[in-house]
């Protein structure tokens, strides 16, 4: 449900995997998602090496987001669907965190399933059923 702490939980897994030198991947369902989750975690982690890719980059930018990310330097890239590109390779990922699943297609999904092989995966939801079980437990 919306305003229970899902992102804080994702917020400070990450912490956790970035402390523990691995690599992180928040994956939103738009830009303006991805946008907003990439200056909350530049706002708290000013010392993190954050970047942020999308489908709207330039090719010089994602060519070079995507070398840093192969050779381990940015910590953790926030994006939309563009993370799972066939590109797109990262030298230690620890932790694959995506926002809305239900908003993405099939497809995106059988991507983000290859990307995340033996990597934790944390998947945030607002949809009601948390809140609808609740209620009908008590």
């Amino acid at each position: 449900d919306v305003g229970f702490g899902k992102t804080e939980v994702a917020v400070r897994a990450i912490h956790r995997a970035v402390c523990n030198h691995r690599q992180c991947v928040l994956l939103a369902p738009t830009t303006i998602l991805a946008a907003q989750h990439y200056a909350r975690l530049c706002a708290r982690f000013p010392w993190m090496n954050i970047e942020m890719m999308r489908g709207s980059d330039t090719a010089s930018k994602a060519k070079d987001v995507r070398a840093r990310l192969k050779e381990g330097v940015i910590q953790v890239v926030v994006g939309t669907t563009s993370v799972t590109g066939k590109n797109v390779r990262f030298k230690n990922l620890g932790l694959v965190v995506v926002d809305e699943e239900q908003r993405l297609g099939v497809s995106q999904k059988e991507k983000l399933k290859a990307l995340a092989k033996g990597v934790d995966v944390l998947t945030l939801s607002a949809t009601p059923i948390p809140r609808t079980l609740q209620m009908a437990l008590s």
